[in-house]
């Protein structure tokens, strides 16, 4: 994608209020794109905006579990180039299975499966030909730990939509990133009070000698966004996580 494309873009970004959404947010205003970001809570979205402080962006509150809050979304957005989630609701998933709460198994399903489902079948009447979706899987659909077995799962089965979808919707492009281990808010559900010391030890297992940063995935979605001989693909974007 040229300067001038993303220039006359209006891009979607749910999960834009944090984490890798809050990077390619920054990332695309910076070079002149419209951006609309997304989430369920009020109170970051607008710390989101105080923060990229751009008249070029828009935050709307929507819950896209919700199939009504998502067709109005749509209706309220208005006319797209591309949508981008990378949402993902994980409190109380990654436990081990006598401990597991299915309610908690349930929203993982819906904020990372059904959710972006919603997302393409009201997101895509609203583009071009030469729009994209960009949704985010996740290294544990590779690299599963003992307490991830519902993330693990939700991550393939978002992969195999994310195929599906390609074909379906063709010749809107629709692909997904795969990120590794990543220093975002979210690391605080996963780890707690011991999230420094556990990416410490990732670190130094990867190849590249480091965890993944925010930008790093800004980094890969801008590609898949841009690219236009690209789809039904995972870019893998884990400092070689799968390799050890």
């Amino acid at each position: 994608m040229t300067i001038a494309e993303i220039a006359n873009s209006r891009i979607l970004i749910v999960g834009g209020s944090s984490g890798m959404g809050l990077a390619l947010a920054k990332r695309l205003l910076a070079v002149g794109a419209e951006v609309v970001i997304a989430g369920r809570n009020e109170e970051k979205l607008q710390c989101a905006c105080a923060e990229l402080q751009s008249p070029a962006l828009c935050a709307v509150t929507v819950d896209i579990t919700q199939e009504g809050q998502v067709a109005d979304l749509f209706k309220r957005v208005g006319r797209l180039d591309h949508i981008v989630s990378t949402a993902a609701d994980i409190e109380g998933a990654y436990e081990l299975l006598p401990s597991l709460d299915l309610r908690a198994a349930q929203k993982v399903v819906e904020s990372k499966l059904y959710g972006p489902l919603l997302l393409a079948k009201y997101g895509a009447p609203l583009f071009s030909t030469t729009g994209s979706i960009t949704f985010t899987s996740g290294i544990a659909a590779y690299r599963p730990l003992a307490r991830g077995a519902v993330v693990a799962a939700v991550n393939a089965g978002l992969e195999g939509l994310v195929r599906a979808l390609a074909v379906e919707l063709a010749p809107i492009r629709v692909n997904a990133v795969s990120p590794g281990w990543v220093d975002t808010p979210i690391w605080s559900l996963v780890a707690g009070d011991k999230k420094e010391e556990t990416l410490g030890a990732m670190a130094k297992r990867l190849p590249v000698g480091r965890v993944g940063q925010p930008e790093d995935i800004a980094d890969a979605i801008s590609f898949l966004m841009g690219n236009a001989f690209t789809t039904g693909t995972i870019l893998h974007v884990e400092g070689g996580h799968r390799l050890v």
